[in-house]
Parts: structure tokens; C-alpha cells; sequence
């Protein structure tokens, strides 16, 4: 293995363009440093209308990064902590779903401002603005909470398989390294494509569970009035869970992706106006998927309340959610094997999903922080051997027990939710800043709600871990 450490190994000419002379006579390199654009291979690959067209054209062209982005708010995580909230506390956490949300649309926009206003992804505007050391610091969290959405993606995968296949939990899990040939295939058919596939299999995630709440009958009004929040949310058990939904839906890697893959589209960046449509755009594409993500969030929390709220003790792993949607006795007259059978379909859906976008920012946090780039492949490998990891060693200790993998994938988006502010402040820092945003710069009120969030986010993490060392203390 050999690390390149020419000061520019990704050598650029003038617009961007690579400089083919440049690597005449230069091995190929299996790390080399990484100073160019962010997904410099895909970087600008996307054309976009240059002159003045329609609203629906620009939409279309500018659509896709959203579809990428979205797939981490209804990924397995999403699952075990909406489903298993609906199912122990009825509709009351409906509210944290709609908060979540509105919090994830105005980071995502933030995100997607800062890469195409300045050109650069969140992680490298952070090595610029913070220094190495720091940088190095931000790097290890950041990637922490790539590994821990991993982890919910190897427990899904490994339950989904158990569930249409009857592969053993720890066959699964192994199995799961394999999803690097899916990525290895997706990377030869282009990005635009990968978007098409990302968005495809949300349209199948989505009427699925439609079919299913439709099924359910879930109490509208019960359902509606849970979009209001109650202090009762802050009770011990429900604070965990809404701080595991809030995990699982505003995920800290996304910020990261979002900033990068905008970056796809081809416009002149010189040309304000092109830049403030590619903003605007950008923004709607955004909203949209997350309007979509936000949906099938709250149909997953409705599932678990219309269904199975009173049994929210018992249905506490995604086997029991699976054969519950077949039991009459739980689920009622419209129990049948066809929902069970959808219900895991849709699951393998999200898994392979959340690979392609957790490979995605691994690379970008990569390159971005410490400027390492590495094959696509051995990232995936790395990544994922690494994820499996204890995940295997929960799952052997506990003798295959799901519960324990799904207790496992609660804390990892709780984890998520505790790194949501290491990643947030750079974010909300840099795109106040007008000295690096010039006019795109965020209003004052848009960056004072900004920073009361990651305020309310923090205290409610210190209030949660001081709940576990209490509870930690008792049992010593």
C-alpha cells in the first residue's frame, strides 16, 4: 500500500476539468491524498438548463440528490424507533416525527447551500475553517456515526434475510459485506441512475406501508391531536425513544452527503443567477423527498399505534412486528402473511438503500477531513467489516437473540442523535457566516432558530445521560 503525498494528487486544470498529462508515469495508488472537489469523479457530471425554462424542467434536472438524502430518515433505524413508539405510547410521539422532520428540512437546506455557494462539502469547509488537529477530532465522531448507521443497516439486512429466507442471524449478518458488489455494479451505471433506483425503491417503501396503515385503520383524530406536543414526551422511557426517532431521522451523516452531491450539477457557479436557481431548486428537491420521508415516518409510528399499541412490551424486535402483522390475535381481522411478507420486503428495500448513501459519505468525510482517498470498494469493506463487528459479538453473546440486535439498533440512532450537534455547529457556523457566504449568507432569525436547536438537542442529551448514569449507579 502506498500513500501519495504529492500536495496535489487529484491535479485540476482551470474550470475544474482533470489534467490527463498529469498522471502520465504515476502508478496506480491504492491511498493517495485527496485536495480536489468533493466526489471530484461524479463532481458536475449532471446538466442542468442554463437559460430561462420552466419550473418543472429545472425541478426535474435539479431532483435526485433529495431522493440520496431521504433514504437515511426511513432507514431500519426509523423503523424499530417509530414502530416501537407507536406501539408503547399510541400517537404522542407523532409530534417528535413532525419536529424532527421541519429540523431536518431546514439543516438539509442549510447543507445544500454551503455546497453549492461555496463548493465545498461540510466535511472540507470544516478542515478549511478548523485546522487539521481539530479536523482529525471531527473526523473520528463523524465517522463513529457512519459506523452507527451501519450498524442499523447490518441488523435489518441480517433480520430481513431471517425473515424471507430463513438465513440464520449470524449468517446474515456476515452476509451483509457482500452489498459491496451492489455498489461496485451501481458505480458503473452513472449517479443519475443511482438516483433513479434511490427514488424507485422509496416509491415501493412508501405504498407499501400506505397499504398497510390504509388496512390498519389508524384513529385519525387520536393520530392528529399526537402532533402536538406533550410534556409527558419527557418521562424516562419516552424520552429515550424520541430521542432515538429524533436519531433516526435528522442523521448527522447526511449533512455531510447533502453538501456534497448537490455539487453534481453542472452550472456556471460564476453566474450568481445560475447559483441562486441552483439554490432554490436544490431546496425543493430537498423538501419534497423529505415531505415523502416525513410521511412514511409517521405511517410507521401509525402502524405500531393502530396496531399494536398494548402490545408495545411484546413487540420489541422486527420478527415480532413481522409475525404479528400475520397474528389475528394482535393485529386483528387484517392480519394476513401478504403484510408480514411486504413488511420484510420493504425492510431488505431500506438496507440497500441506506448502503449506497453510507458508502457515499464515508468517502466524503474521508477525503474531506484528513484528504485520504481510498477505492470506493475497500471503503465499503472497511466500513462494513468493521459495523459487523459488534454486531456478531452481540449476537453470538445473547445466543441469536433478536431482541438484543434490536436493543443494539435503539442505542445506535440514540448515539446518532448525541453527535447530531458536533456536526450541526460547523453547519449552522458557516452558513451564517456572511464572510463565507457572502449574500447567501442564513438571516438572524433563521441562525437564532438554528442555534436554539442545537441548544434544546444538547440539553436533552446531558438530561439523558445523566438519566442513565442514575439508572447505572442503582443497579451498582
Amino acid at each position: 500500500m502506498t500513500v501519495d503525498n504529492s500536495a496535489e494528487s487529484t491535479a485540476t486544470v482551470k474550470g475544474g476539468a482533470r489534467n490527463p498529462s498529469s498522471h502520465q508515469h504515476r502508478p496506480i495508488l491504492l491511498v493517495q491524498t485527496a485536495n480536489g472537489r468533493s466526489l471530484e469523479e461524479v463532481n458536475s457530471s449532471i446538466p442542468v438548463p442554463r437559460n430561462k425554462t420552466s419550473f418543472w424542467r429545472n425541478l426535474a434536472a435539479f431532483s435526485g440528490p433529495g431522493a440520496l438524502v431521504a433514504v437515511g430518515y426511513m432507514d431500519p433505524g426509523n423503523w424499530i424507533t417509530s414502530i416501537g413508539g407507536g406501539a408503547q405510547y399510541g400517537y404522542l410521539l407523532m409530534s417528535v416525527v413532525l419536529i424532527s422532520s421541519l429540523i431536518a428540512m431546514m439543516l438539509q437546506y442549510m447543507s445544500a447551500k454551503l455546497g453549492i455557494v461555496t463548493g465545498l462539502d461540510l466535511a472540507q469547509a470544516t478542515r478549511e475553517h478548523t485546522g487539521r488537529k481539530l479536523s482529525f477530532v471531527l473526523w473520528i465522531c463523524t465517522e463513529l456515526a457512519v459506523m452507527a448507521t451501519d450498524i442499523a443497516e447490518v441488523i435489518g439486512g441480517a433480520i430481513a434475510l431471517k425473515l424471507l429466507f430463513g438465513i440464520p442471524l449470524v449468517v446474515g449478518v456476515a452476509l451483509t459485506v457482500l452489498d459491496v458488489l451492489i455498489l461496485l455494479l451501481l458505480t458503473h451505471l452513472g449517479f443519475r441512475r443511482i438516483e433513479a433506483i434511490v427514488a424507485g425503491l422509496i416509491m415501493v417503501i412508501m405504498l407499501i406501508f400506505v397499504y398497510e396503515v390504509i388496512l390498519a385503520r389508524p384513529d385519525v383524530p387520536a393520530m392528529l391531536e399526537g402532533f402536538i406536543p406533550n410534556k409527558t414526551i419527557l418521562g424516562r422511557g419516552q424520552l429515550t425513544m424520541a430521542l432515538g426517532i429524533v436519531g433516526a431521522t435528522v442523521m448527522p451523516h447526511n449533512l455531510y452527503l447533502h453538501s456534497s452531491i448537490v455539487q453534481t450539477r453542472d452550472f456556471d457557479r460564476s453566474d450568481d443567477k445560475q447559483v441562486a436557481n441552483a439554490v432554490r431548486f436544490a431546496t425543493w428537491d430537498s423538501n419534497i423527498q423529505l415531505t415523502g420521508a416525513f410521511i412514511v415516518n409517521c405511517l410507521l409510528l401509525a402502524l405500531g399505534a393502530a396496531m399494536f399499541f398494548g402490545h408495545g412490551e411484546s413487540l420489541d424486535t422486527f420478527t415480532a412486528l413481522y409475525n404479528a402483522l400475520g397474528d389475528q390475535s394482535i393485529a386483528g381481522p387484517v392480519a394476513s402473511g401478504l403484510l408480514s411478507t411486504l413488511f420484510a420486503v420493504a425492510l431488505l428495500a431500506s438496507g440497500q438503500n441506506s448502503t449506497i448513501t453510507g458508502t457515499l459519505t464515508g468517502q466524503i468525510v474521508m477525503e474531506g477531513f484528513i484528504r485520504m482517498r481510498i477505492p470506493i470498494w475497500l471503503r465499503r469493506l472497511v466500513t462494513r467489516v468493521i459495523s459487523i463487528i459488534p454486531v456478531l459479538i452481540c449476537t453470538v453473546i445473547f445466543g441469536g437473540k433478536e431482541s438484543a440486535l434490536d436493543s443494539l439498533l435503539v442505542y445506535s440512532q440514540v448515539f446518532l442523535c448525541v453527535a447530531l450537534p458536533i456536526s450541526m455547529v460547523p453547519l449552522v457556523w458557516f452558513t451564517s457566516s456572511r464572510k463565507i457566504m457572502g449574500k447567501y449568507a442564513n438571516p438572524k432569525w433563521l441562525a437564532a432558530l438554528a442555534w436554539v436547536v442545537v441548544a434544546v438537542l444538547s440539553a436533552l442529551n446531558v438530561q439523558l445521560a445523566i438519566q442513565d448514569v442514575s439508572e447505572l449507579i442503582a443497579l451498582l
